[in-house]
């Protein structure tokens, strides 16, 4: 019988025969599986994996403004949600306060407007910070949203030592794919290093860096690449770090990943393995790492945003819940699962809601949490997760002999191979070889409208009004004295941290200290890559 198409092959390039078989494999249950909680962590990090606790289920959620994020916040919670997850807008993102000409037009879009701490304490109103675990998307800025976070805590009388949650801080992600940066790499890492250090001696629970390659997919990038550039990164901050002075074992435990869960299910279960596996080797071969957390690569997942279609929205249901399952099956630690109308807008309630319960059916409902790492020995999944990890290395080969992830960025390579995978992959889906339901293929005449959330443009003016009343009220003589102190230390060589907490306790906005960071370091300009 004719095969449907001419050629077998995941995204990634791996050629799948019609089957596999202890013929075309090669499983050594020691060396490349183990046991779940032992090196290499094929299997997880947890012995018992979700036979203990289920994974953190997370709702990205955050637009408008503080109050309204609050009350988003409380809904999820009330619906069973075990961990908040932020989103900020893009003027938070890239330091700028909500009264800036060149935030218009983009307060409280995609995310919360957070200018300072009177908005940090809306968010978090009510909500106990040493009962919940929150996790921040943000990079640029991350160190100064910590800051008002820790703040937040003071002001709940809880001990930095019991907050616990997440801040991206993956800044080189954003040179090669996302875009909001702010400073140049090399005080970008500064800020990252001097969180570690900050972090492991006074927020021993908090992951300070969740390093991303999720929006290296939502990039355009192939499982391989995602797992090999992240982990790039990955390198590139530890040696920032042990070239300051810290020492592996102190900072490590706390290092923490966020990936794509994308369509093909069995290469992105695959994906989660391969990446597992090639961290531990990583951490104990190349950094002499001797901590077994230091070894296990904790990682949040996402849903892939970018295979949302504003065509049929329903069918995204479909594509999330197939998605979160790979996250499961992969041994995901957290979870996100995407709402099926993200492609029209930011979500509903009741899209939130259902997104929520997509989690809670494959936790509850499923059966698979109840066994650790259930495709194990499977000869289609061991090898695709050898072929991704070998994938991986020959990239990040590449990378080490450009002289690491700043220079490869510099050169354009990593850009260069995710733009090349896009083209093929768009490509693939206008000559109909890639198919898209209800985009390429079975489309339907569509009259029937979903609900759409839209932020009114009144809340730009209010947020304007309420940073500039901070300027207002505050008292000058200290927010003025916190800022000059912040700037001596940028010009020196001593953590920044401290600093900034005195700032945003001054009420000094996030746009005032981005600004004087700006004037010290200089802004970062992408170099054209052709």
């Amino acid at each position: 019988m004719t095969e449907r198409r001419e050629r077998f092959q995941t995204s990634s390039g791996i050629e799948l025969p019609n089957d596999f078989n202890p013929a075309n494999t090669k499983i050594d249950y020691e060396t490349d599986l183990g046991r779940a909680g032992e090196f290499p962590y094929t299997r997880g990090v947890r012995k018992n994996m979700y036979r203990g606790r289920f994974w953190t289920m997370r709702q990205y959620a955050g637009f408008a403004t503080a109050e309204e994020s609050n009350a988003r916040y409380k809904y999820l919670l009330s619906q069973g949600t075990t961990g908040l997850s932020v989103a900020f807008d893009l003027p938070t993102q890239i330091g700028l306060d909500s009264d800036d000409e060149l935030a218009a037009g983009e307060v409280g879009k995609v995310g919360v407007a957070i200018d300072s701490l009177e908005d940090m304490l809306r968010l978090f109103d009510e909500i106990p910070l040493d009962t919940v675990s929150t996790s921040m998307t943000i990079n640029a800025t991350a160190s100064t949203l910590l800051c008002l976070y820790l703040a937040v805590a003071r002001k709940q009388n809880v001990s930095f030592a019991r907050v616990q949650g997440t801040i991206q801080n993956d800044i080189l992600k954003e040179y090669i794919a996302r875009g909001t940066y702010i400073y140049p790499p090399q005080p970008s890492l500064r800020l990252i290093t001097d969180t570690f250090a900050f972090c492991a001696a006074e927020v021993p629970n908090w992951n300070t860096i969740s390093i991303s390659g999720y929006h290296i997919r939502e990039a355009g990038s192939t499982a391989a690449q995602e797992i090999a550039f992240t982990l790039a990164d990955g390198i590139a901050y530890v040696d920032a770090a042990i070239s300051v002075g810290l020492k592996v074992d102190d900072f490590a435990p706390r290092l923490s990943f966020f990936f794509n869960s994308h369509n093909n299910l069995l290469e992105e279960v695959a994906k989660f393995r391969a990446a597992r596996r090639l961290w531990a080797k990583i951490m104990r071969d190349r950094f002499g790492a001797k901590n077994p957390k230091s070894l296990m690569l904790r990682f949040h997942t996402q849903t892939a945003g970018s295979t949302l279609t504003a065509q049929q929205p329903e069918v995204n249901v479909v594509r999330t819940t197939i998605q979160a399952l790979a996250a499961v099956l992969g041994g995901t630690q957290s979870l996100h699962t995407n709402s099926m109308d993200e492609a029209l807008g930011l979500p509903t309630e009741s899209a939130a809601r259902i997104a929520l319960r997509t989690q809670q059916v494959i936790a509850n409902e499923s059966g698979v949490a109840d066994l650790v790492d259930a495709l194990a020995g499977s000869y289609a999944i061991e090898e695709l997760t050898n072929g991704l990890e070998q994938k991986a290395v020959e990239y990040i080969e590449k990378i080490d002999a450009m002289g690491g992830m700043l220079k490869a960025i510099e050169n354009g390579y990593p850009q260069r191979e995710i733009q090349e995978a896009a083209f093929d992959y768009q490509k693939a889906v206008e000559t109909n070889d890639a198919v898209v339901v209800g985009v390429n293929k079975f489309q339907i005449a569509e009259n029937e409208t979903i609900p759409i959330l839209r932020v009114d443009p009144q809340i730009e003016r209010n947020q304007i009004e309420r940073v500039r009343a901070v300027r207002e009220k505050r008292d000058k003589v200290k927010a003025e004295t916190a800022l000059a102190k912040l700037g001596e230390g940028a010009r020196g060589d001593e953590n920044l941290l401290p600093r900034i907490l005195d700032c945003v306790e001054s009420y000094v906005t996030v746009g005032e200290i981005s600004h004087c960071l700006r004037r010290i370091w200089g802004e970062y300009r992408e170099a054209v890559t052709l």
